[in-house]
């Protein structure tokens, strides 16, 4: 029976109810007007005054029915979206032919070791800049940067001024004891820099431009780090270029998925977070949803809110000096609107995942609370989050501290069967990498270019022909092996130089086509590495790339010189704080 005939039946049954009332009503005032003239006259005017009122209040609603509403947005509408996911013929859960392949790390023969090629007189740190995992790249890039400069690293200082408001150290995040040593034979790591006499040594510090090849890195710091001997890299964020040789990429690999490793309180209780997490269901996925006022105003978005949305969002908007009048309609074409959680539940559902499906969800503020969240309810009623499958007391050791908790929602965005995004931000591309380099477990982005023009003409079409078409648009886009060009995007998205073949198996199994060879020419890799940077995904400003307003300034750290500032770019004189850095 449809939602519409039982609304319809609802109404009826009401009105019933109230003309039975008016009758009992005015029986018993007859009654009372004989026996008691004056007193009964009042009685009765309050009385009347009630049933009035009763015969034209609204009809009660259900709660659910209001949600319904909102995913059938026309009564007669054909698109009905059902409770179960359908059968499809294919595996929801796992990757197709990812046994083929493995994540590799191993440096070449030519590669030379820390202890060969580090030079005793040099010293390199870095300042860190945003949010986690922003932080992240940083650090793998760091000790990139400190191989080619055959310079010592001093472990990294993390950032405590960003929006993010974290004053925790790198020891307090990540295993620093293990860090130095699992990368003892490819760079040097040490905690601090040394004395000199009975005082530490002043860095001298700087700042190169953002994607800085290995030659720019020759030419504009390692004349300044012979000379000064200690340099400190600041706001060092994206600070590497995204093309590099293959034994560089690799360095990447063992520090992004093996050198870096959470503190054991935080994977402790990120292991517990899954235990529990598993305890509900054998399967489940983690949907990373962004959808904080903040990211919306700078999207641009428009999600149908009215006057109060565009006015509120619009005032956020002013926070960013450089960004142009927005053009809602114009952003959502070309897909650069985060889709919203009803629209993520839908997405999901079309895919082939039912009601009774388990979701974790990793998020921060959401525009519009609990309004905004219900219709993924009650797609998706089975709705968990770290708040709500661990107790106050916990939680205690990290609620106050925003990387500790993105920690804890990484742990079990990385360790379920299946990850979504609403995003394209750090977190996202970071994870995904993670996830294709141990495995290729399923990890689902919104084609939303797509997707968004699909949505608007929803209400014409069957949910059959809504969910088919979706599941054709989202091909390419589900974390299988082979989707991304090598090369393409970002290297912590995409680290084809890091996943090999198991050529055994390719030729048991038929192996599949475009396979990423393992024994595939270094210089042709390079090659189509060049011809897909200028193809990056810089030609559009990202969320994560975009400055973010601050009149606070940073204070310089103590003994600091800070008079190199001829190496600063242009481009990078008006940078602020970033915002969406997770």
């Amino acid at each position: 029976m449809s939602i519409a005939i039982k609304r319809k039946k609802l109404h009826a049954h009401t009105d019933r109810s109230r003309l039975g009332l008016v009758l009992r009503v005015v029986s018993f005032l007859r009654r009372r007007l004989l026996h008691h003239p004056l007193i009964s006259a009042v009685s009765a005017c309050l009385l009347l005054l009630f049933v009035v009122l009763s015969l034209f209040a609204p009809s009660p609603v259900n709660n659910n029915d209001i949600v319904r509403s909102r995913l059938n947005s026309h009564q007669d509408s054909m698109f009905q979206v059902p409770a179960s996911g359908g059968t499809y013929g294919r595996d929801l859960w796992n990757s197709m032919h990812s046994q083929l392949f493995s994540g590799c790390n191993n440096a070449g023969l030519n590669f030379a070791k820390a202890d060969v090629k580090t030079h005793p007189d040099r010293y390199l740190l870095i300042a860190t800049s945003g949010g986690l995992n922003q932080q992240r790249t940083g650090i793998i890039d760091a000790v990139v940067a400190a191989y080619l400069l055959n310079a010592t690293l001093v472990v990294p200082e993390l950032d405590h001024t960003s929006f993010w408001k974290d004053n925790s150290n790198f020891s307090e995040l990540f295993d620093t004891d293990w860090f130095i040593t699992f990368l003892q034979n490819d760079v040097r790591v040490i905690k601090q820099l040394p004395s000199i006499g009975a005082k530490l040594m002043a860095p001298y510090t700087l700042r190169v431009p953002r994607k800085c090849t290995p030659k720019c890195y020759e030419d504009r710091v390692l004349p300044v780090l012979v000379k000064k001997r200690a340099v400190r890299l600041t706001k060092f964020d994206y600070r590497l270029s995204n093309i590099l040789d293959e034994d560089l990429q690799r360095l990447r690999c063992r520090v992004n998925y093996h050198a870096l490793k959470f503190t054991d309180l935080i994977q402790g209780m990120g292991r517990l977070l899954v235990e529990r997490m598993r305890m509900k269901s054998k399967h489940f996925i983690a949907l990373h949803l962004r959808f904080e006022p903040d990211m919306l105003a700078f999207s641009g978005c428009y999600y149908g809110g009215g006057d109060k949305e565009r006015k509120e969002l619009g005032e956020i908007r002013k926070r960013w000096k450089n960004l142009h009048a927005s053009n809602p309609d114009k952003v959502r074409r070309h897909g650069r609107c985060p889709l919203s959680p009803e629209e993520v539940g839908l997405m999901l559902r079309a895919l082939g995942f039912g009601n009774d499906t388990h979701l974790y969800v990793a998020s921060g503020e959401i525009y519009g609370g609990e309004e905004t969240l219900a219709p993924l309810r009650a797609l998706f009623p089975n709705f968990h989050s770290k708040e709500t499958i661990a107790t106050k007391e916990e939680l205690a050791p990290f609620v106050s501290f925003s990387s500790r908790m993105a920690a804890l929602d990484f742990i079990v965005c990385d360790d379920s069967d299946v990850f979504v995004t609403n995003n394209n931000g750090n977190m996202a591309k970071i994870l995904a990498g993670r996830r294709r380099y141990f495995g290729h477990k399923p990890t689902i982005r919104p084609n939303a270019k797509k997707f968004n023009q699909l949505l608007l003409n929803k209400n014409n079409m069957t949910w059959e022909e809504f969910a088919s078409r979706v599941r054709t648009f989202q091909v390419g886009f589900m974390g299988e092996p082979n989707e991304l060009r090598p090369g393409s995007g970002e290297f912590h998205e995409n680290p084809s130089s890091c996943i090999c073949q198991n050529s055994e198996l390719e030729v048991k199994t038929g192996g599949i086509s475009n396979s990423q060879n393992q024994t595939r020419d270094n210089n042709e890799g390079n090659k189509k590495e060049n011809r897909t940077e200028e193809q990056s995904i810089e030609e559009e400003q990202e969320w994560s790339d975009m400055d973010y307003l601050d009149s606070r300034k940073q204070n310089q750290l103590k003994g600091t010189k800070n008079d190199s500032l001829l190496l600063l770019m242009e481009t990078d004189q008006a940078e602020l704080q970033e915002f969406f850095s997770d």
